[in-house]
Formats: C-alpha cells, structure tokens, sequence
C-alpha cells in the first residue's frame, strides 16, 4: 500500500514539473519571438468590372391604369363586369337607372318646343308691327297724321324686334338645356375608356352612386392595361441623386422568388415622400418607377396587341408570369459600371486620421534611435494635433508587416469597391476581422494570415 502511494506521488510530481516547465518555455520563447502578430484575413488587389447599384423595394402596379367614377348620381340597375374580366373598348361597364334623367330630358324638349312657338309668334307679330310702320310712314309723309303717332308706331316695331330677339335667346337656351339634359341621360351608362382588365370593382348591382361634373365621384372601378406593369420603389435621398431615366435594372418579385426580370427607370419623382410622424423620425424617399420588359400577363398582353391592331399567337400562360397589382419585390438599378479597374472588398477600406499615422511613425523612428532594444512602448497616436481623416487600407509587405496607405475609392457594388490609386494589382491588403481593420492595427504592425492565402 506504501509503494502504490509513493509511485502515485512520484507521478503527480512528475507531471507538475512538466506543466511547470512547458510554462517557462512558453514565456521564453513569446519573450524571444518579439511582439505579437495579429491573426488577419488577406486579400490581393485584382482588376474586375464594379457595376454600382441602387436597390429599393416596392410593390407591382400597372402603368396605366383608369379610375371609373360617374358624373350623375343614382342607383346601379346594371352591372355587366366581375372584378379580373378583361374589356374591350366601349364596352358596357355599369349603368345608373335613368328614369329621372329621361323625364329631364322630355321636360328640357316640351320647353324648346314651347321657345319655338313663342319665336313663331314674336316673328309674326314684327311682321305685322314692321306693315303697320310702314303705311303709318306713308300717312306722315302725307300729312294725314301727326309725328307722334308715326313715333308710336316705330316704337311698337321695335319693341317686337326686341322680343324676337329675345324669343330667339329663349330657343337657344333651350336647346342648350335639352343637350345638357341628354349628355346627362347618356352619361347614365359607363363604358370603358379603353381594353383592359379591371383591376378593382368597387360597388354592388343596386347600390347608389354619386357625382358631378366638377369633382370625382364614387369610384365604380379601375380598368388597368396588365400587360405595361412597373415597380414604383421608394428610394433614399442619398441614392436617388444616382439613378438616371434609362437606367437599367433586375427585379426579384416574391411571388417568383427563383427568376430574375429585366426593367428600366421611366420616372423618378422631383418631390420627396416623406415617413415619420417627427422630424427626427422622418425618412426622406423618392417615388422610382421601373418598367418590367419581360413580356408577362399572357391574356392581357394578347388582347393589347389585338387592340392595338397587332396580329400574333396567344402565348401558353405558363411561358409568361402573372403579375398583379400589389404584389412586392424588389430592384437593383444599374446606375454605373467601370471594366477591368483595381478593386478590393469593401470591408478592407476603412476611415482613420493620417496625421495620428503619421506622428506615430516619427515617434517610433526616435524610439528606435534612441530605445535601443528597451520595450516597445507604443505611443498615444489619438492625443494633440488636428485630424486628418483618410480612406485608407493596410498593405502587408513580405515581412508581414502593414503600412497603412490612403487610397482614391471610385464606385462599388455590393462586395467590391473600385480603387483609383494608392495600391497596384497583386498587393496584398487585409481584408478582416472588421475590427482589426477598423480601429485595432497601427501601421507597422506585424499581422499573421490566417489559414492560406487566398485571392477575391
């Protein structure tokens, strides 16, 4: 029992000498192997082409698309059309019971007809009146009667003259009435204005509608051309100074989720959309809109070329996608693209204050002449002086120490950024951890790749 407990001492005393020893090793050979290499990602400058985007959401509507609102008011007696029912051009769409505007029209006719009469007998009676001047003319040149009697009579001329010029604005008057009365008795029925589908129905066979010529009315429907369909997307006030009429584009909708479409810019708004109750909440955006070019909607497109005069087959539904007002997706406008320019990850680019670089160097150049081979102290590069804030990246050399370097930027997309000058093609610059980058390596520092190199 005694030799079991000391062979298991003489063990445990071993292995502490060990982990003793690997201890001290390790110190050693840290203190020998001068400061610590930071663990980074590194990248090699490469041409390639940098295509900037924009991307904004928004939701699909058609191009085209007309609000149908009465301009008299009454019951819905007729309504011919289902929500999705594709129309051709003056067709039927709805009609408003007509029987007030029919007796209108009827009362605005027996008027004319009573102004007529009335011109009739105002027109006989000048005749009559203009005869009468005549021979009382005649008599005064004869000195039968005296001046006042002729004067009588011209005046009872002219005054007939007034009334058939009266009696002339009566009849004009009620023909205006009596067209007024029938342009109200046709507007009692609601054709469409085009060929198209509608898009939205909003009444019932029965219900009542109202309008006037001066305001919209109740909105009846909404006929929509389905074969132009766009994306009005919102994007940001600092994007929007980018996008350009004519800009190409890729469109995601969430209802194809595995298919790209190709589109262009046709709008963008001058004024902004603004979000947000507060002024510190506000989001400023501008309306986008962007065509789809991929021929969609089968039915309504067959039926747009048949209206427009177009011969050609109805394609299988399948072979087009169908797109309707409401849906959501997304767009990637192509606002600028450079060929075969130096470019590294974005990540790599990051922002620091150059003379905070630049004194830190001159205080290490004098540590080295003077410190000889004390510690490294590394000196306080945030204190005193103004900044000088760069867009910079750190180049590794082949000691794998980095310099940080300032560089022009042009565009990026979302991965690469384009570099105009400061790094030739086959530099090797590093690329991550994000903090590292960011704030974590002074230049001169010694950095260590991790895993094996790789190119972007």
């Amino acid at each position: 029992m005694a030799k079991k407990k000391n062979r298991t001492r003489t063990i445990l005393i071993i292995i502490g000498i060990a982990v003793i020893l690997l201890v001290i090793l390790g110190l050693v050979g840290r203190r020998l192997s001068g400061p610590n290499a930071t663990r980074v990602e590194i990248v090699t400058v490469e041409t390639r082409t940098v295509t900037q985007t924009v991307t904004a959401s928004g939701r699909v509507q058609p191009e085209v698309e007309i609000i149908i609102s009465p301009d008299v008011s009454g019951e819905i007696v007729q309504l011919p059309v289902v929500e999705g029912q594709q129309v051709q051009r003056g067709e039927l769409l709805a009609r408003i019971k007509s029987d007030f505007y029919e007796a209108q029209v009827e009362q605005a006719e027996a008027q004319l007809s009573q102004a007529k009469a009335n011109l009739s007998q105002q027109e006989a009676n000048l005749l009559l009146q203009e005869q009468t001047l005549d021979r009382q003319r005649q008599l005064y040149e004869a000195e039968v009667i005296p001046l006042d009697q002729y004067e009588q009579s011209d005046t009872q001329y002219k005054v007939a003259q007034a009334n058939v010029d009266a009696a002339r604005f009566n009849v004009e008057s009620a023909q205006a009435r009596l067209r007024e009365s029938q342009e109200q008795l046709r507007k009692t029925a609601l054709y469409a204005p085009m060929s198209g589908t509608v898009s939205q129905l909003d009444i019932e066979l029965g219900e009542r509608v109202t309008g006037n010529e001066l305001q919209a009315g109740t909105t009846v429907m909404k006929v929509a051309r389905l074969d132009q369909m766009e994306l009005e997307v919102e994007v940001s006030e600092n994007d929007v100074v980018n996008v350009a009429l004519g800009d190409t584009a890729s469109i995601e909708v969430d209802a194809y989720p595995n298919r790209i479409f190709k589109g262009v810019v046709t709008e963008i708004a001058n004024s902004a959309r603004l979000q947000g109750s507060t002024f510190q909440e506000q989001v400023t955006n501008f309306p986008v809109k962007v065509r789809i070019l991929d021929p969609h909607n089968a039915e309504a497109r067959a039926m747009g070329m048949a209206d427009a005069g177009l011969a050609g087959e109805t394609p299988a539904t399948e072979d087009y996608p169908s797109f309707r007002p409401g849906m959501s997706g997304t767009v990637d406008i192509f606002t600028n693209t450079v060929q075969e320019v130096l470019s590294i990850p974005i990540q790599a680019v990051t922002v620091r204050d150059f003379n905070a670089i630049k004194r830190a160097r001159s205080t290490a150049a004098e540590a080295d002449t003077t410190a000889g081979d004390e510690e490294e102290v590394k000196p306080d590069i945030t204190v005193g002086g103004e900044e000088d804030l760069q867009r910079m990246v750190f180049v590794v050399d082949e000691t794998m120490n980095v310099t940080a370097t300032i560089v022009e930027t042009g565009i990026s997309d979302d991965q690469f950024i384009e570099i105009k000058s400061g790094l030739e093609e086959g530099n090797r610059v590093v690329n991550g951890p994000y903090s590292a980058v960011s704030r974590e390596l002074d230049d001169g520092d010694l950095v260590e790749e991790r895993g094996a190199g790789r190119s972007l």
